[in-house]
């Protein structure tokens, strides 16, 4: 059964910057095939996409992250990542990775100011 695990999450100060990984089962063998995204949910807010790779390398990016956030992937490892850099409060949310018609489950980001 494929999977997606997140990892990377954590709680920050406005301005740092975090790296999440989202990294997919061995048995993902047309990982490198599929556009991969992360998305996030705020607390009672809906779930919003926050940055997606094709499998040529090709991103697009919320408005509310472009230039801060940085999706890349590694089909060698069938990981791909969302950098984050300048943090803000408003960012605190639970990111998902999401592709291969899965979610994983989650990982919390929080942003204090």
């Amino acid at each position: 059964q494929v999977q997606l695990v997140e990892s990377g999450g954590g709680t920050v100060q406005a301005g740092e910057s975090l790296r999440l990984s989202c990294a997919a089962s061995e048995s993902a063998w047309n990982f490198r095939l599929n556009t991969m995204g992360w998305y996030r949910q705020a607390p009672g807010k809906q779930r919003d996409m926050v940055a997606t790779i094709t499998n040529s390398g090709g991103t697009t990016y919320a408005a509310s992250v472009k230039g801060r956030f940085t999706i890349s992937r590694d089909n060698a490892k069938k990981t791909f990542y969302l950098q984050m850099n300048d943090l803000k409060p408003e960012d605190t949310a639970v990111y998902y990775c999401t592709g291969m018609n899965i979610w994983g489950k989650g990982t919390l980001v929080t942003v204090s100011s």
